[in-house]
């Protein structure tokens, strides 16, 4: 398959799924959950207050995004230019 129809299956797949549900529960439902990483990631035991879990947490998903981020940004530098990127 080329590059432009790699993806098509699964946007119609999401068009579909979209078609049929609303997107807000599930994005309700995944935010919950990546929240819950966070807090457990940061205090696995919940040996922390609730507002230093909280703040710790914030921290944590911060870094999580700046990390998609950096590779992004790194991934895009190679395709620029057609190499592999030190």
């Amino acid at each position: 398959m080329l590059p432009k129809t790699k993806s098509l299956p699964q946007q119609i797949a999401a068009n579909v799924r979209w078609s049929k549900e609303d997107p807000t529960r599930q994005g309700e439902i995944l935010r919950a959950g990546l929240e819950r990483r966070f807090l457990d990631e940061v205090d696995p035991n919940r040996e922390l207050s609730e507002a230093e879990r909280i703040r710790r947490a914030e921290s944590a998903r911060k870094a999580f995004y700046q990390r998609l981020a950096l590779a992004s940004a790194k991934a895009r530098r190679e395709r620029k230019s057609g190499g592999a990127a030190a």
